[in-house]
């Protein structure tokens, strides 16, 4: 019995010790020395395909630096070759298809050194780009001796392994690039149990490809039984390891999900919450800071934000919200990377409201907004009301790309984040968004319930006070808005309404939420092609005629 228990107990230490355990993420792309390596670098952070599946570092004999010239080392960025592949049905723009690729990369940490793009009909099962353009890049990788090459596209495991082979070079595609990012950017202990995650469900169908050096050692798969080589044995263990990995993270992740769920819900309950979303590099955390007085990091790079940051908005007098800042998205996200961030994007799904947050200066504005309403679709916010913030109109230069905006879009909100424009105003819209209809109400409460009566002192004016009306109750008169006033029963049980009436300036109350499948008028990308072709603009850059007639013109081709 003694045994028992104590084998018992260790199995429970064991798996206490597992979920403090801190997660492993390590970026592929890394400053490469330039005078000498450091004495040693863990196998994990070698790619088996570069190095021909070898299970040990590589050597470097009189390049190993002493402990006291370790600092000495001078790094360089990795040059990096980009490559596209523009196909009929693309999403990218056709006049910079590698823009938001190699502002990726320069995320990252390398050096883009030249980019590539092909037209193709269809891509090649192979090599998707063909094996006549794979010579050509390997060409162009041996000219500018180039370190790694990175497509715009997500390839199979066979595509990556073929082009490898062919190009002889580091070969990533979109996704392994942004989990990248993710990597070298994760701090807290919530984002990196995600970020191993995502990592680890992208290498597991790729296991095969790593250990293929070793598959005609001994034995095959036409040996017989038992007669396996290492690469197979290998393989077979990565594979176990590998799931048993992915099953422990995605207990974990339950976990802070659940969590996350518990503290979200009690917000919820006391709170009007409000998330912050939209396309990386939008704004959003200058935004958080300047609403909020806080110093969340900023910077103006691809994925500077990837936890979750939550801090009360005081939105005038007795009125304040609880604002969140999270993960900004981006085209073509994986949807691996989506799932493993779904704890972090709980707080916009269960927000009362969420801001969208669009950089207008940016030339690629139109696409950003549909990625955002695809993407926050997906993860179940379509219902959700939803208020457009026109971001950075400090840095849009051409007045009539704004008043483009204002026109297609009349309730959106036009700020820059930066300087406060607009700030004040949005406070305003936010406080009657949140508020609603103003309703005046008598309500009766209990004067054992102190709680229910600070509640009401809290969120409402009241105007008069009625203690003998009813004994042992006070009947209070208030102005409330409608939605507190609908959420009463829940947050004070032993409140009874007896009379409620709108106000006169509820009626003249409007709405300047949509709902986020409802955030882009319908038919927007038609009526844009349809400008393009009458000279108007372009459906992917908004260069817009000079004068108001940019105005006029959109709204005769909407109707």
């Amino acid at each position: 019995m003694g045994r028992l228990i104590a084998f018992l107990y260790y199995l429970t230490l064991r798996k206490y010790v597992r979920r403090r355990e801190k997660p492993t993420v390590r970026p592929i792309i890394r400053p490469i020395p330039t005078k000498g390596f450091a004495p040693c670098t863990p196998f994990l952070s070698y790619n088996h395909r570069r190095c021909n599946g070898s299970t040990s570092a590589p050597s470097h004999e009189g390049l190993i630096l002493s402990q006291d010239k370790r600092t000495e080392l001078s790094v360089r960025a990795e040059k990096a070759i980009l490559v596209g592949v523009t196909l009929p049905d693309s999403s990218a723009d056709p006049r910079d298809p590698l823009g938001e690729l190699a502002s990726l990369a320069k995320t990252a940490g390398a050096v883009v050194v030249e980019r590539i793009v092909q037209k193709r009909e269809r891509i090649d099962p192979s090599t998707y780009i063909g094996t006549g353009k794979a010579e050509e890049v390997k060409r162009i990788v041996k000219r500018h001796e180039a370190d790694v090459v990175i497509f715009d596209n997500d390839m199979s495991p066979n595509q990556l392994r073929d082009l490898e082979k062919i190009i002889d070079c580091k070969i990533l595609d979109r996704s392994e690039l942004i989990l990248d990012i993710f990597a070298t950017r994760a701090r807290t202990h919530e984002a990196q149990l995600q970020v191993a995650l995502a990592q680890l469900e992208y290498t597991y169908p790729r296991l095969r490809h790593m250990w293929s050096h070793l598959e005609r050692i001994s034995g095959g798969a036409g040996a017989g039984v038992g007669a396996r080589g290492p690469g197979e044995m290998q393989l077979e263990i990565d594979r176990r390891i590998v799931r048993e990995r992915v099953a422990d993270l995605k207990e974990r992740i339950r976990d802070v999900q659940a969590r996350k769920n518990r503290e979200v819900r009690e917000r919820k309950r006391q709170h009007f919450t409000i998330s912050l979303v939209g396309y990386t590099n939008a704004g959003k955390s200058t935004m958080f800071n300047t609403v909020t007085g806080d110093n969340t990091f900023v910077e103006d790079k691809l994925f500077a934000t990837l936890d979750t940051k939550t801090r009360r908005w005081h939105l005038g007098g007795a009125h304040s919200a609880l604002l969140s800042d999270t993960v900004g998205f981006v085209r073509d996200l994986p949807h691996h990377l989506v799932a493993s961030f779904k704890a972090t994007l709980e707080e916009a799904t269960h927000a009362d409201m969420l801001l969208v947050v669009l950089d207008v200066s940016h030339p690629h504005a139109q696409q950003q907004l549909r990625t955002v309403q695809q993407v926050l679709t997906d993860i179940g916010c379509g219902e959700l009301p939803a208020l457009l913030l026109l971001n950075k109109i400090d840095a849009v230069t051409n007045a009539d790309d704004l008043a483009f905006w204002r026109t297609m879009f009349p309730d959106a909100h036009a700020v820059s984040a930066k300087q406060g424009d607009g700030v004040p105003e949005l406070i305003e819209v936010v406080r009657e968004q949140m508020l609603g209809r103003v309703m005046k109400a008598k309500i009766a409460l209990p004067l054992s319930d102190p709680k229910g009566i600070t509640f009401l002192e809290k969120f409402s004016d009241v105007s008069e006070r009625d203690y003998d009306t009813r004994p042992g109750q006070v009947v209070a008169t208030v102005n409330i808005s409608e939605r507190i006033l609908g959420q009463l029963p829940n947050n004070v049980p032993t409140a009874k309404v007896l009379a409620s009436a709108q106000t006169k300036s509820a009626r003249n109350w409007r709405c300047r939420t949509k709902l986020v499948k409802d955030l882009i008028p319908e038919g927007f990308f038609d009526d844009q092609r349809k400008l393009a072709e009458a000279g108007a603009g372009d459906p992917f850059v908004p260069e817009r005629p000079k004068g108001i007639a940019v105005g006029n013109r959109a709204l005769k081709v909407q109707s």
